[in-house]
């Protein structure tokens, strides 16, 4: 075989690949309680839920996508905590929650407020290795008040592989250290002593990183939910270190 012909195949082999291998692209879906059929004859709380499904190569957004609905579906189960939810899809999740607001209903009728939920995925950032999705909820089903989250999921793109924070920087307890620096400068803690001086709840009087941090084009996100280091008064405590300072730290 002669050179020429070799480097034919090569192309043709390359040519073929890049063809089959399909570009992906973001859709924006939705879901609400209409689109039931049994919340046209019956009282349904609302449910609003936009998200995102990723198109293309399967195995990239497969697992995207997997992890995108079982946020959702798990945001919506309000059973036994104790337990997994069973449903698999949203639609079936949203049955679920209707059949757990009416079973209330029934058990106290002088429910003064129906049960909501909303659910919002959005994309925060997307280069040519990395998408960074910040998934929010918010449920209220009685009591004084609702409790939501934010979450931030963060997936290789050549991949499709969730990172963890270990994956997104290069040292894991030289960025803490960091991080702990740009925390107790925002929010005006001595940069020696306790962690807490100023009202906090870290554990142990200890500096950690949220299970989940948010990539965008110019921030590194860093957040709190409700509990996490603050009463549920303090609201979420969230703070951001530009993307140029935290640069040598960064794997992405």
């Amino acid at each position: 075989m002669n050179n020429k012909t070799l480097l034919s195949i090569v192309f043709l082999i390359l040519v073929f690949s890049c063809k089959n291998k399909a570009p992906l692209r973001i859709s924006s879906e939705s879901f609400s309680e209409k689109e039931l059929a049994q919340c046209a004859s019956e009282n349904c709380p609302e449910i609003t839920i936009n998200y995102l499904q990723i198109l293309g190569d399967e195995a990239i957004s497969t697992p995207i996508n997997t992890t995108i609905n079982e946020f959702i579906i798990s945001s919506l189960y309000i059973g036994d905590p104790e337990q997994e939810p069973q449903a698999s899809t949203i639609t079936e999740s949203a049955k679920d929650f209707i059949k757990m607001y009416n079973t209330h209903s029934a058990e106290f009728p002088d429910m003064a407020t129906a049960y909501f939920a909303e659910i919002n995925v959005s994309k925060l950032y997307q280069s040519t290795q990395l998408v960074s999705l910040e998934m929010r909820n918010y449920l209220f089903t009685g009591g004084a008040h609702g409790y939501g989250s934010v979450i931030f999921k963060n997936f290789d793109l050549e991949t499709g592989e969730q990172l963890s924070i270990a994956d997104l920087v290069k040292n894991i307890d030289a960025f803490t250290d960091f991080a702990e620096q740009k925390f107790r400068t925002q929010f005006e803690i001595p940069q020696t002593g306790s962690i807490n001086a100023t009202g906090f709840w870290f554990e142990d009087d200890t500096f950690f990183l949220p299970p989940s941090i948010g990539v965008t084009n110019q921030h590194i996100i860093i957040r709190y939910n409700q509990y996490d280091i603050a009463s549920y008064a303090a609201g979420p405590i969230e703070f951001k270190i530009s993307r140029d300072e935290a640069s040598d730290y960064l794997n992405y």
